[in-house]
């Protein structure tokens, strides 16, 4: 029996060890980091799905913390918000509550309240404050998600900076603002 069973697993069975998230792209075979490399120059549609399904692939295969990472890549796309990928696959931030509330407790997570913490205070580059305030979008849902004595944020941050959290409704305020037409509704749903 066990020899039958073995026969019938697909050789994907050997590489991905989680089942698929259901709210991002399937991919059929690990991707490596150039799966969005090759897109990065432009940063556009092609480059936001192939972070999401670079997330899916690093999800399956067992990698949660890296998986996150990938969705901060996706929200570096240089999108309008009327693209046809959104519409497909909306922003990330329900993939990020999926990951934390499916978390496996034998996996790195790193600590996702303080990175998101860490992103918004030292974010750089194109599209910085968007992408700042999508960090405490994602920090928010993490600290609502996941245990406070496990997650804590960097307290000592806070201490050396006098840094003060956004509250909930700044933070929506600001991406109705700057971030993609569908993006606080998608938010209002998580809270």
């Amino acid at each position: 029996m066990a020899q039958d069973d073995a026969e019938k697993k697909s050789p994907l069975d050997a590489t991905f060890t989680f089942p698929s998230c259901p709210l991002l792209p399937e991919v059929t075979h690990p991707h490596g980091h150039m799966v969005t490399r090759v897109h990065a120059p432009e940063k556009g549609e092609r480059f936001y799905f192939a972070a999401l399904c670079y997330a899916q692939s690093l999800w399956r295969e067992g990698k949660p913390a890296q998986a996150i990472l990938q969705l901060n890549k996706a929200f570096m796309a240089d999108l309008r918000g009327d693209e046809a990928v959104l519409s497909e696959q909306s922003s990330p931030y329900a993939v990020l509550c999926w990951f934390l509330e499916n978390r496996p407790a034998d996996r790195f997570l790193g600590n996702p309240v303080r990175h998101f913490q860490h992103l918004a205070t030292r974010v750089s580059g194109e599209r910085k404050e968007i992408r700042a305030w999508r960090a405490w979008a994602c920090f928010h849902l993490s600290r609502a998600i996941l245990p406070a004595d496990e997650f804590p944020p960097d307290e000592e941050q806070v201490a050396k900076e006098g840094l003060v959290f956004p509250t909930w409704q700044e933070t929506l305020d600001a991406i109705s603002r700057l971030g993609w037409p569908s993006e606080p509704a998608q938010l209002k749903k998580l809270a």
